[in-house]
């Protein structure tokens, strides 16, 4: 079962995220952060094999994190999460940076689940 790390500050989002995904039965949800910050540093303890990241948070957003990841490890696999609208040009960064796929919010569980089951 691949492990994965919830980042978001919205415990809301957070919360319907890791139904999507434990509920699937293929997934662990092994934690939770509520910004880039606390992600880092949770990724070098629980080594989720995939990290789903808000790319808007408080103290550090989701683009910074990604870079620092990418910087500490070139074959993490991050998914970025993010409301349609106005962040056109934040997907081609994250997904130039090293992002391996973007969910969009209100999410769609089929979706998300095709996106994870394809890293």
């Amino acid at each position: 079962m691949k492990k994965v790390l919830i980042v978001d500050d919205s415990i809301a989002v957070s919360r319907q995220l890791e139904k999507i995904i434990a509920g699937s039965g293929e997934f662990e949800v092994v934690g939770h952060a509520k910004n880039g910050a606390e992600a880092i540093r949770m990724h070098q303890t629980l080594h989720p094999d995939i990290t789903c990241m808000d790319m808007n948070m408080p103290v550090m957003d989701g683009i910074t994190a990604l870079r620092t990841l990418v910087a500490m490890n070139r074959d993490v696999k991050v998914v970025m999460v993010t409301s349609l609208g106005g962040v056109g040009d934040k997907f081609t960064e994250a997904l130039k940076l090293g992002a391996k796929n973007v969910i969009s919010k209100p999410f769609e569980d089929d979706k998300v689940l095709a996106i994870l089951r394809g890293l």
